[in-house]
């Protein structure tokens, strides 16, 4: 990258950054955003990730942007609670790479596993790969955990195989153009999250989502205009879902499912008691594995009329009317 064409970058996203703050949190900015470039070759000013995060101000209120240059970068990544306004911006999607090879055996918990770890509200990532390679038999490895609140993902690739995104917290998410693979329970949590345009890959077996949705959520997990991919799945050996938790929501809308996708549908984890309870929905999908003609009686097809009210909006505007369509 050339010097002007660095200098017209950073002004660009100082723009986008601040456009993109709460309200009333943008009308307390003065401060211009501030740019941390890491290079593992030594031409930012951080060779790791986590040392830009670092140099981050405890309760920073600054819009900060991390751009991360091409690069595999082994490293276990946290992004505390108290780090809010920060983005991640790689350089290449397939080659700007965080990853590392945690385990639930090997760290002690699934969620101390996580390779990348988002606890901060208001962060933003795009344009780059979140990976855990622990492997197909490692079991709970997961690639990234987010817990905050108003996080944004655009073009990003998350891959593992068992518990491959933590989505979870009482916090919403928005994924969008993303592309997320995985074995077994491999979107997992208890956020209110929607995923638009994603592509979800079954490399295996199993089950796409295991969502612990709390009662009091009117929205669990939402997929809008998204495709299922078999992968290296075989045919009909994939759920859509299994309740983690008794309240568990998915919803899929105007998704694509390929042949992998179990035509039950769904799964009660073993637990009869959790048919009265999970909240699975669907409507208006396409594909070899979108007939509802056998989905378990327990799930409910909505109405076109239902199906119109879920939009990303109605799922995530919140009382703030936060809006991640809009970054």
């Amino acid at each position: 990258m050339t010097k002007y064409r660095k200098i017209f970058f950073i002004l660009v996203m100082s723009l986008l950054l601040l456009s993109s703050l709460p309200r009333e949190v943008a009308g307390q900015q003065h401060q211009a955003n501030r740019i941390l470039v890491v290079d593992q070759k030594g031409s930012g000013s951080f060779r790791t990730v986590q040392s830009s995060i670092d140099a981050i101000p405890e309760n920073n209120q600054q819009p900060t942007t991390i751009y991360i240059k091409k690069g595999v970068y082994q490293e276990k990544i946290l992004l505390p609670k108290n780090k809010p306004y920060v983005s991640f911006i790689g350089e290449h999607q397939y080659e700007t790479v965080l990853t590392y090879d945690d385990t639930n055996a090997s760290s002690g918990s699934t969620t101390n596993s996580s390779s990348t770890m988002i606890r901060a509200n208001d962060f933003y990532a795009e344009n780059m790969t979140f990976q855990n390679t622990a492997g197909r038999e490692a079991g709970q490895a997961v690639a990234l955990y987010v817990s905050g609140d108003r996080a944004i993902f655009k073009r990003v690739r998350v891959l593992g195989y068992q518990d491959t995104l933590y989505a979870t917290g009482t916090g919403r998410q928005y994924y969008e153009n993303c592309y997320i693979e995985g074995t077994v329970d491999f979107i997992f949590g208890s956020a209110t999250a929607v995923f638009k345009k994603a592509e979800i890959k079954s490399l295996g077996n199993g089950y796409i989502t295991a969502a612990s949705t709390s009662e009091t959520q009117k929205y669990g997990y939402v997929f809008i205009d998204s495709t299922l991919k078999k992968g290296t799945a075989g045919t009909q050996s994939v759920y859509l879902g299994r309740p983690w938790r008794p309240h568990s929501a998915v919803t899929f809308l105007h998704t694509k499912m390929e042949d992998h996708i179990k035509s039950v549908g769904w799964h009660n984890w073993n637990n009869p008691d959790n048919e009265r309870t999970a909240r699975y929905k669907e409507y208006g999908s396409t594909g070899a594995g979108s007939s509802v003609i056998n989905r378990v009686k327990w799930s409910n097809i909505l109405t076109k009329n239902e199906a119109n009210q879920i939009t990303v909006q109605a799922v995530l505007g919140g009382t703030d009317g936060w809006n991640p369509e809009k970054r």
